[in-house]
């Protein structure tokens, strides 16, 4: 067999042959560019965000508006540390906004993308789920506000 020099040839199942060249090419074009790279990573650590079920509660209870913090706490059920926590850490992604007045700090959705996502998830869930695991009157609350 003949070889160019600098060029190595591979065998291809179908017969024929190929330079090593053009397979490290075809490689090359399934490898993601990074911008795309740094897209996928900053959409995993969005749902990282609400990959917390406690977190889903808090808003959950700030659908309707701006709530203090001890108004949070009371509709989510969890405990005042707990919830301070979790609203901070959705301050500082952007999914919330916060203004102080007085001794209280209020918060409210920033962003209204993560409640649309939350809900489409929520109803799409709920219509999967055992009937009995979610009434038909919780799937219509989320739905009207859809």
């Amino acid at each position: 067999m003949n070889r160019t020099p600098g060029k190595e040839l591979l065998r291809q199942e179908r017969g024929g042959y190929r330079t090593r060249r053009a397979t490290i090419a075809r490689t090359r074009r399934h490898v993601l560019e990074p911008e795309l790279e740094l897209l996928f990573e900053r959409v995993s650590g969005y749902f990282a965000l609400l990959s917390d079920p406690t977190r889903l509660k808090i808003l959950n209870a700030m659908c309707e508006g701006e709530r203090s913090v001890s108004e949070i706490v009371a509709r989510s059920g969890a405990s005042q540390t707990n919830v301070s926590r979790n609203l901070n850490l959705m301050y500082d992604r952007g999914v919330l906004k916060r203004r102080r007045e007085g001794a209280l700090t209020y918060y409210a959705i920033a962003d209204e993308t993560v409640v649309s996502l939350c809900r489409t998830v929520c109803v799409q869930v709920a219509s999967q789920a055992d009937e009995h695991t979610v009434t038909s009157r919780t799937l219509r609350r989320f739905m009207a506000n859809n």
